[in-house]
């Protein structure tokens, strides 16, 4: 998992903003099933993981009365997944899941340091590149901490895809 997240980090810290979503769009799918290895549906696993683990990062309390606003539920999150991953798109009238997001707006991080991130006009939902990869970071890292004492889930993160490197001067072999 740590590689997934220090790609992440990378993608960031060198602007590359399409890597920065598409990584954070898949890590909730791939945490999710690790979470529930029995479920054949990437849409239920994907929604409860973000309900549980995202969600509360994109939860306010708005008003003098303080009521909880969710701006990114986990069905407007996997509508998302959808849309880019499959569609390029960050329209979201299409998707099934979708819940009260029609169109997200993704915007890099401006250059004087100003954050402008996690901001609902309508049924839009604008949010900083940046800060979206640095939350999805948060959610698996929480995610990560929970999972610290199960052996089962421990062995199913470590057993993650990994890229190697090959020193060709020590040889080659498959």
């Amino acid at each position: 998992m740590e590689n997934f997240i220090k790609a992440i980090q990378t993608s960031i810290e060198g602007k590359n903003w399409y890597s920065v979503l598409f990584i954070s769009l898949t890590l909730p799918d791939i945490c999710g099933k690790i979470d529930t290895p029995s479920s054949n549906s990437s849409k239920t696993r994907t929604i409860e993981w973000c309900d549980k683990y995202l969600t509360p990062l994109y939860t306010v309390r708005l008003g003098i009365a303080r009521e909880e606003h969710i701006l990114l539920g986990g069905a407007d999150f996997y509508a998302l997944r959808c849309a880019y991953l499959h569609e390029g798109s960050d329209d979201v009238t299409t998707q099934k899941a979708r819940q009260h997001i029609d169109k997200f707006r993704f915007i890099q991080p401006l250059t004087d340091g100003l954050c402008i991130h996690n901001n609902k006009n309508h049924n839009t939902l604008q949010l900083q590149v940046d800060e979206f990869g640095k939350d999805i970071i948060k959610a698996v890292r929480n995610w990560l901490d929970d999972i610290k004492d199960d052996p089962a889930k421990k062995a199913e993160v470590d057993s993650l895809l990994n890229i190697e490197m090959i020193d060709i001067s020590k040889g080659f072999s498959v």
